[in-house]
């Protein structure tokens, strides 16, 4: 860094500890209601980011993140607190004057001059023979100009003489000069034209110019470092030499050898005043007096002066020697010299600008208060979740209507079982193995476990065994009652009038009605009985054969071998049968590509929902219902702006419902070409007559199985 030309810096402010618990708890419990005990913490944080932030803080990147963090929380807080009040003990950067105010506007506008003034100390101390180091420099003048015009532009009326707007102006200024500086050196490093160096030294010189003239109405109160007004007054000279010099070397590459010569003599002439005045400055210079000033200031500057001015001298020698000896070209007078044209490279970069990187936005971390939120921004926040709701619910309703349009056209047009029977017909398999029908298998399983645990036979071969028991008692009772007739009749003969016993036949007559009653009913029930054996013997073999493990050999056989009559055979229609299972293939191949894409379509959807479902129930607005919290009329635009969040997921929805819609067409048309090729080949009539012996066999067990349930029941 020798002989590396000063740059100055900006003083800070001090300050004294600051007290924010007590009046935020007050506000706390007035204006929220709420116990200021649970937010003991977040008033710890926010005292230890102060006192971290202004006191004891340097100048390096540190000091600079801890300022950007307290400024970041100081406006969080302002818009959570606007009418707290808080001593704020300022001491002025240049006069030491202690300003005490109760305002945050104060506070940040205080705390802004310390980030200026903490930027223009990164700036000056960069080492610019590193072209990073230049960057840096250039960057961080232009960010503390920045920050101080936000000052100038929003607090009005400043209490102190460091905040007030000459002053600020002043110190925007020398900034900004100095960024031009450092501009102008980055340009001789990379060696541009000397015409545009020419060019950036002249805006430098008019800078360093114009603020030669503007201090001296601070001549005389005590604010500014006198060093500062005398680096000022060098580098106005010295500036003005180097954008003669510069433009003396642009005209004579021009062969404008008459205007160098007069450039040249005017850059010697403006280089000695400048070597003269910082010899001056050098030797008196006294680093302690000027703590913002290099501690070699005086030397460095000297020195540069120096070199410059034998340049100049050097330069102007030659080109006289060469005028002289070759050119002979008139010289004109300064006055009559062109003016050089100033170029501005220094622009302030804005504060928003600085706050909108996302290192800073890292660096100023999370609300400390963010679990306190005002009624009116609950309140804002609800109407959001409420349009949010809506968004998704839309959203949800055309997925559904989607996915049935889906189903109802598949479904309708019969295409899932449809593919089965043309798959058969496409592989040949119309007479191939076939699994017994679900039907067929559950009145199996079902009658299976009936016979298991009581067969049929079983009940009727009891039923045979109880009615002949029964005949056999009632025809017993006939006996009897026959007997006892004849005997009662027989003593009525033997003992003519001596038998005083009425006749039998009296006593018995309700005997032998209801023996004749139950012999009727015994006669009505085997002819009933013969009904079901009748039934049964129907129905027997079939339901034998359901039970028995030859049921699929009775399936297979109904649906034929397919192995035709070698007579029967003929080798075009074999051709003519293997050519239709090809195409008929192809469209089976092709429907079922489609069925795959509809489903991964279905299923992008449903993630595509999830997504967004997921993306609302996270999305809080409550931080910029806050920032905006001032702007009234603002939640409709803001609402609108935050649902563009969501557009890209819409936006894929819909796309999905698109390319359904492509993907159901071309099924529509995939499936009615099929139909129309197969609907009527030889395929196509070996499957029907397949499917009719199947169907045959299914309602042949079907009705074995009718006539088992009614033996059962007639049993």
């Amino acid at each position: 860094m020798a002989h590396q030309s000063p740059l100055i810096s900006i003083p800070k402010k001090t300050t004294d500890d600051v007290d924010w618990t007590a009046p935020i708890r007050t506000v706390i419990t007035q204006s929220y209601g709420e116990n200021p005990d649970n937010y003991s913490a977040e008033c710890t944080a926010l005292q230890r980011c102060r006192q971290d932030a202004v006191k004891g803080a340097g100048s390096d990147f540190t000091a600079r993140d801890l300022l950007y963090k307290y400024f970041g929380q100081l406006e969080l807080l302002e818009l959570r607190f606007p009418e707290i009040r808080v001593n704020f003990p300022w001491r002025d950067a240049f006069t030491n004057k202690l300003t005490t105010q109760t305002s945050i506007a104060f506070e940040k506008a205080s705390v802004l001059f310390q980030i200026a003034a903490t930027h223009s100390a990164i700036a000056a101390s960069q080492s610019r023979s590193d072209p990073e180091g230049v960057k840096r420099a250039f960057y961080y003048f232009r960010t503390s100009a920045g920050m101080l015009n936000y000052i100038n532009e929003n607090f009005l009326h400043a209490p102190s003489t460091d905040l007030s707007r000459e002053v600020v102006k002043f110190l925007v200024d020398i900034i900004l000069a100095q960024a031009t500086e450092v501009f102008f050196e980055k340009c001789l490093d990379e060696k541009k034209g000397n015409a545009l160096v020419s060019k950036i030294a002249a805006q430098a010189a008019s800078m360093f110019t114009t603020l030669t003239e503007d201090v001296k109405e601070f001549m005389g109160k005590g604010i500014f470092d006198r060093n500062w007004v005398t680096i000022i007054q060098i580098k106005s000279k010295y500036f003005q030499s180097l954008a003669q010099y510069y433009r003396g070397l642009a005209d004579d590459a021009a062969d404008k050898h008459g205007d160098a010569l007069s450039r040249f003599t005017l850059a010697e002439s403006l280089a000695k005043e400048a070597s003269k005045s910082a010899q001056s400055f050098s030797s008196m210079f006294v680093s302690t007096m000027s703590p913002n000033l290099p501690s070699d200031a005086g030397a460095s500057i000297y020195e540069r002066a120096k070199a410059h001015h034998v340049v100049c001298s050097d330069k102007k020698a030659e080109a006289t020697r060469e005028n002289d000896l070759i050119y002979n070209a008139v010289l004109p007078s300064p006055e009559a010299l062109p003016n050089i044209e100033k170029t501005a490279v220094a622009t302030p970069i804005h504060i928003h600008d600085v706050y909108a990187a996302p290192e800073v936005q890292k660096t100023i971390g999370q609300d400390f208060f963010l679990k306190l939120v005002p009624l009116s921004v609950h309140e804002s926040a609800s109407v959001y979740s409420e349009e949010k709701a809506k968004l998704v619910r839309g959203e949800v309703e055309k997925a559904d209507a989607a996915e049935g349009e889906a189903r109802s056209v598949v479904d309708g047009m019969g295409i899932r079982e449809g593919l089965t029977r043309f798959k058969a017909i496409s592989e040949g398999e119309v007479g191939g193995e076939e699994e017994v029908p679900l039907d067929v298998r559950r009145w199996k399983e079902d009658i299976g476990l009936v016979e298991e645990r009581e067969s049929v036979h079983g009940l009727l071969t009891q039923l045979g065994k109880a009615k002949e028991n029964v005949k056999k008692d009632l025809d017993g009772v006939g006996r009897d009652l026959e007997f006892e007739t004849r005997e009662c009749e027989m003593m009525r003969v033997k003992y003519e009038h001596l038998w005083a016993q009425d006749p039998s036949a009296t006593l018995t007559k309700t005997m032998r009605q209801d023996l004749k009653s139950h012999m009727t009913a015994l006669e009505a029930a085997a002819t009933s009985d013969e009904q079901v054996q009748t039934l049964w013997d129907s129905v027997r073999g079939d339901i034998q054969l359901l039970l028995s493990p030859q049921v699929e050999d009775v399936f297979r056989e109904r649906a034929g071998s397919g192995a035709d009559n070698l007579l029967d055979l003929d080798v075009s229609s074999e051709q003519e049968d293997a050519k239709e299972r090809r195409k008929i293939r192809e469209f089976v191949g092709e429907i079922e590509e489609r069925l795959t894409k509809l489903h991964k379509i279905s299923k992008e959807r449903n993630e595509v929902l999830k997504d967004l479902k997921d993306k609302i129930q996270g999305d809080d607005v409550s931080h910029l219902l806050l920032l905006n919290r001032r702007n009234s009329g603002v939640e409709p635009t803001l609402f609108a702006t935050e649902l563009e969040k969501f557009r890209p997921y819409q936006q894929r929805l819909s796309s999905t419902v698109h390319a359904q819609e492509v993907v159901l067409q071309e099924v529509s048309t995939l499936w009615k070409g099929l139909k129309d090729l197969a609907g009527k080949g030889p395929g196509a009539r070996r499957w029907e007559e397949r499917e009719k012996k199947k169907k045959d066999t299914v309602t042949r067990f079907w009705r074995a199985r009718d006539g088992y349930m009614e033996v059962r029941d007639g049993i």
